[in-house]
């Protein structure tokens, strides 16, 4: 016969849920205090070490003068590059001229003429964009002008007067002195050129961008209205070349 079910004994499992904490004496709990105390210590140490990082910082700040306290000196001066002597630019007293690259090869002579173009732009004035990269009649020009063969990018004239490079015209504009220099000029025409597209340059209408002519009396032939791309400036937006 089978046994009942209830002289059947089953053994219950008690689940033990105290803490498995246990201290034997006062010695772990000073321990325990005396590594929190380190701790605070350290993270102490460490302020400490940015809180003098910080004040040695302002401290330097505050022996080398800044740039800007530099430009708002009522002792500041016009850079040399402007009070020499005049350049003059034949048919160039009502306008801005720039001679600059749009080619990346030096990130930061692109990234200078980039600033100085945005910064002339703001003025909306009429201002005659020079590409060397497009044309390298632009370099002889210019080395021409200033006399100088080794020369760096961008160099602004304005009315006619050479003002210098990237350097001179943020000094200027930071100042507002470039602001007395640009009143007066022709305002610019809003809008893009519709015959360019704003690129200044357009292909030739004699080579048709071969910069080949053929003549049944001497053949082929160098084009000698355009430049060596084959692109002549623009009729419509671009001032006529030097």
């Amino acid at each position: 016969m089978w046994r009942p079910w209830g002289n059947k004994k089953t053994p219950v499992r008690v689940l033990d849920r105290s803490s498995s904490f246990s201290c034997s004496s006062f010695k772990d709990i000073q321990k325990l205090c005396t590594e929190d105390s380190s701790l605070s210590s350290a993270a102490k140490r460490t302020a400490n070490v940015f809180h003098r990082v910080r004040m040695a910082n302002s401290l330097l700040r505050s022996w080398v003068p800044s740039r800007t306290e530099t430009l708002t000196d009522p002792n500041w001066k016009i850079p040399d590059s402007i009070t020499d002597r005049p350049v003059s630019i034949p048919d160039a007293d009502k306008r801005i001229v720039v001679y600059f690259t749009s080619l990346r090869v030096v990130r930061s002579t692109f990234e200078d003429c980039k600033i100085v173009r945005s910064i002339l732009r703001g003025f909306r004035v009429s201002i005659d964009e020079r590409d060397l990269s497009m044309d390298s009649r632009f370099l002889n020009e210019l080395q021409a002008i200033l006399g100088q063969r080794k020369l760096t990018l961008p160099r602004v004239f304005i009315g006619g007067r050479y003002m210098g490079g990237a350097e001179e015209i943020k000094q200027l504009h930071e100042t507002g002195e470039l602001k007395k220099f640009v009143e007066g000029l022709p305002a610019a025409e809003p809008g893009i050129c519709d015959v360019c597209g704003g690129y200044r340059f357009i292909l030739c209408n004699e080579c048709n961008g071969s910069r080949k002519l053929y003549t049944e009396k001497s053949g082929f032939k160098t084009c000698t209205a355009c430049n060596e791309n084959g692109l002549i400036r623009c009729p419509s937006c671009s001032c006529a070349p030097l």
